[in-house]
Protein backbone atom coordinates (compact mmCIF):
# COMPACT_ATOMS: atom_id res chain seq x y z
CA UNK A 1 0.00 0.00 0.00
CA UNK A 2 1.16 3.65 -0.98
CA UNK A 3 2.26 5.94 1.89
CA UNK A 4 -0.45 8.62 2.46
CA UNK A 5 2.70 10.73 3.65
CA UNK A 6 6.37 10.78 2.82
CA UNK A 7 8.55 13.16 4.60
CA UNK A 8 12.17 13.74 2.85
CA UNK A 9 14.65 15.81 4.71
CA UNK A 10 12.68 18.46 5.91
CA UNK A 11 14.32 21.47 7.53
CA UNK A 12 12.23 23.80 9.12
CA UNK A 13 14.58 27.61 9.91
CA UNK A 14 12.12 30.41 11.96
CA UNK A 15 14.63 33.52 11.32
CA UNK A 16 17.69 34.31 10.13
CA UNK A 17 21.36 34.95 10.73
CA UNK A 18 21.86 34.43 14.07
CA UNK A 19 18.50 34.34 15.37
CA UNK A 20 17.68 31.69 13.49
CA UNK A 21 15.96 29.01 14.96
CA UNK A 22 16.01 25.44 13.42
CA UNK A 23 12.55 23.76 14.54
CA UNK A 24 13.00 20.22 12.33
CA UNK A 25 15.98 19.26 11.18
CA UNK A 26 16.06 16.68 8.59
CA UNK A 27 13.24 14.84 9.32
CA UNK A 28 12.45 11.88 6.95
CA UNK A 29 9.14 9.42 7.95
CA UNK A 30 6.43 8.00 5.78
CA UNK A 31 2.98 7.35 7.06
CA UNK A 32 0.71 4.54 5.64
CA UNK A 33 -3.01 5.08 4.87
CA UNK A 34 -5.22 3.95 8.64
CA UNK A 35 -1.79 3.95 10.51
CA UNK A 36 -2.54 5.97 13.72
CA UNK A 37 1.00 7.77 14.53
CA UNK A 38 2.14 9.36 17.92
CA UNK A 39 5.06 12.43 17.19
CA UNK A 40 6.85 12.59 20.72
CA UNK A 41 8.81 15.02 22.27
CA UNK A 42 9.65 17.89 24.71
CA UNK A 43 8.29 21.28 24.01
CA UNK A 44 9.61 23.25 21.61
CA UNK A 45 10.75 19.81 20.01
CA UNK A 46 9.10 20.82 16.40
CA UNK A 47 5.70 18.67 16.82
CA UNK A 48 3.67 21.38 16.10
CA UNK A 49 5.42 22.58 13.47
CA UNK A 50 5.95 19.29 11.88
CA UNK A 51 1.74 18.95 11.99
CA UNK A 52 1.56 22.73 10.04
CA UNK A 53 3.86 21.37 7.70
CA UNK A 54 1.99 18.20 7.76
CA UNK A 55 -1.33 20.31 6.93
CA UNK A 56 0.18 22.32 4.31
CA UNK A 57 -0.89 25.53 6.56
CA UNK A 58 3.36 26.19 6.54
CA UNK A 59 6.12 24.92 3.91
CA UNK A 60 9.72 23.75 4.57
CA UNK A 61 12.51 25.28 4.71
CA UNK A 62 14.22 22.48 3.11
CA UNK A 63 13.19 18.94 1.57
CA UNK A 64 10.13 17.87 0.53
CA UNK A 65 6.74 16.23 1.51
CA UNK A 66 4.47 14.23 -0.46
CA UNK A 67 0.99 13.47 0.31
CA UNK A 68 -1.12 10.99 -1.65
CA UNK A 69 1.55 10.65 -3.91
CA UNK A 70 1.80 14.48 -4.81
CA UNK A 71 4.99 17.06 -4.17
CA UNK A 72 2.99 19.30 -1.22
CA UNK A 73 5.83 21.72 -0.25
CA UNK A 74 5.97 24.24 -2.95
CA UNK A 75 2.39 24.50 -3.42
CA UNK A 76 0.43 27.52 -3.53
CA UNK A 77 -1.77 28.93 -0.37
CA UNK A 78 -5.01 28.32 -3.19
CA UNK A 79 -3.73 24.71 -3.80
CA UNK A 80 -2.93 23.72 -0.60
CA UNK A 81 -6.18 25.31 0.90
CA UNK A 82 -8.06 23.13 -1.15
CA UNK A 83 -6.50 19.88 -0.96
CA UNK A 84 -6.83 20.90 3.04
CA UNK A 85 -10.28 21.61 2.80
CA UNK A 86 -11.21 17.32 0.48
CA UNK A 87 -8.47 15.76 2.86
CA UNK A 88 -7.41 16.81 6.14
CA UNK A 89 -9.53 17.45 9.28
CA UNK A 90 -7.68 19.32 12.06
CA UNK A 91 -7.81 18.70 15.97
CA UNK A 92 -6.26 21.74 18.06
CA UNK A 93 -5.73 21.23 21.75
CA UNK A 94 -7.66 25.18 22.52
CA UNK A 95 -10.66 23.20 20.77
CA UNK A 96 -11.23 26.40 18.66
CA UNK A 97 -15.15 26.24 19.19
CA UNK A 98 -17.33 29.60 18.52
CA UNK A 99 -18.55 29.98 21.84
CA UNK A 100 -21.98 31.66 20.79
CA UNK A 101 -23.08 28.70 19.07
CA UNK A 102 -24.27 25.19 19.92
CA UNK A 103 -22.30 22.07 19.42
CA UNK A 104 -24.76 21.35 16.44
CA UNK A 105 -23.80 24.71 14.94
CA UNK A 106 -19.82 24.57 15.20
CA UNK A 107 -20.28 21.74 13.53
CA UNK A 108 -22.92 22.60 10.88
CA UNK A 109 -20.11 25.70 10.02
CA UNK A 110 -17.68 23.10 9.02
CA UNK A 111 -20.10 21.16 6.46
CA UNK A 112 -20.62 24.74 5.30
CA UNK A 113 -17.18 25.23 4.45
CA UNK A 114 -16.07 21.86 2.87
CA UNK A 115 -19.68 22.21 0.54
CA UNK A 116 -22.75 20.28 2.01
CA UNK A 117 -25.73 21.53 0.83
CA UNK A 118 -28.01 23.29 3.67
CA UNK A 119 -30.09 20.66 3.54
CA UNK A 120 -27.93 17.57 4.42
CA UNK A 121 -25.81 19.62 7.27
CA UNK A 122 -28.13 19.04 10.22
CA UNK A 123 -28.60 15.66 9.66
CA UNK A 124 -24.88 15.02 8.63
CA UNK A 125 -23.77 17.31 12.12
CA UNK A 126 -26.08 15.01 14.54
CA UNK A 127 -24.64 12.03 12.87
CA UNK A 128 -21.08 13.02 13.57
CA UNK A 129 -21.94 14.65 17.02
CA UNK A 130 -23.71 11.06 18.16
CA UNK A 131 -20.85 8.89 16.48
CA UNK A 132 -18.33 10.72 19.46
CA UNK A 133 -20.83 10.27 21.72
CA UNK A 134 -22.28 13.75 22.04
CA UNK A 135 -26.37 12.82 20.34
CA UNK A 136 -27.48 14.42 23.97
CA UNK A 137 -25.76 17.81 24.03
CA UNK A 138 -26.25 18.94 20.16
CA UNK A 139 -28.00 22.06 21.26
CA UNK A 140 -25.07 23.10 24.45
CA UNK A 141 -22.84 25.91 23.87
CA UNK A 142 -18.92 25.49 24.50
CA UNK A 143 -19.45 27.17 28.20
CA UNK A 144 -22.11 24.75 29.03
CA UNK A 145 -19.74 21.56 27.73
CA UNK A 146 -16.90 19.89 29.71
CA UNK A 147 -13.28 20.20 28.24
CA UNK A 148 -13.65 16.59 27.07
CA UNK A 149 -17.14 17.10 25.12
CA UNK A 150 -15.99 20.46 23.46
CA UNK A 151 -12.80 18.05 22.73
CA UNK A 152 -15.05 16.13 21.19
CA UNK A 153 -17.33 18.52 19.11
CA UNK A 154 -14.29 19.38 17.80
CA UNK A 155 -13.24 15.75 16.66
CA UNK A 156 -16.87 15.55 15.12
CA UNK A 157 -15.86 18.98 13.34
CA UNK A 158 -12.49 17.47 11.68
CA UNK A 159 -14.52 15.24 10.40
CA UNK A 160 -17.31 17.76 8.73
CA UNK A 161 -15.28 17.25 5.29
CA UNK A 162 -14.75 13.22 5.48
CA UNK A 163 -11.09 13.65 5.27
CA UNK A 164 -8.23 10.93 4.51
CA UNK A 165 -6.31 12.11 7.57
CA UNK A 166 -7.00 13.86 10.93
CA UNK A 167 -4.15 15.56 12.44
CA UNK A 168 -4.32 16.20 16.32
CA UNK A 169 -1.94 18.49 17.91
CA UNK A 170 -1.69 17.74 21.55
CA UNK A 171 -5.43 16.89 21.67
CA UNK A 172 -5.45 15.53 25.24
CA UNK A 173 -3.13 18.30 26.51
CA UNK A 174 -5.89 20.49 28.79
CA UNK A 175 -8.06 17.41 29.46
CA UNK A 176 -8.01 15.43 32.59
CA UNK A 177 -6.66 11.65 32.06
CA UNK A 178 -10.60 10.06 31.72
CA UNK A 179 -11.44 12.43 29.59
CA UNK A 180 -8.23 11.89 27.80
CA UNK A 181 -8.79 8.31 27.44
CA UNK A 182 -12.39 9.09 25.83
CA UNK A 183 -10.42 11.50 23.03
CA UNK A 184 -7.44 8.59 22.14
CA UNK A 185 -10.21 5.82 21.95
CA UNK A 186 -12.40 7.85 19.58
CA UNK A 187 -9.35 8.66 17.20
CA UNK A 188 -7.88 5.12 17.38
CA UNK A 189 -11.37 3.78 16.64
CA UNK A 190 -11.03 6.58 13.69
CA UNK A 191 -7.90 4.80 12.55
CA UNK A 192 -9.17 1.41 12.85
CA UNK A 193 -12.75 0.93 11.95
CA UNK A 194 -12.64 3.67 9.31
CA UNK A 195 -9.00 3.32 7.88
CA UNK A 196 -8.64 6.93 8.43
CA UNK A 197 -4.64 8.23 9.31
CA UNK A 198 -4.73 9.89 12.37
CA UNK A 199 -1.13 12.11 13.36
Amino acid sequence: MEPIYVVNSVTKIYGKGRLAVRALDEVSFSVRRGEFSVIMGPSGSGKTTLLNILGLLDKPTQGKVFFLGKDVSELSDAEASKIRAKHIGFVFQTFNLIPWLTALENVEIALAIAGYPFYKRRRRAKELLEAVGLGGRLHHRPTELSGGEQQRVAIARALANNPEVILADEPTGNLDSKSGEIVINILKELSLKQNRTVI
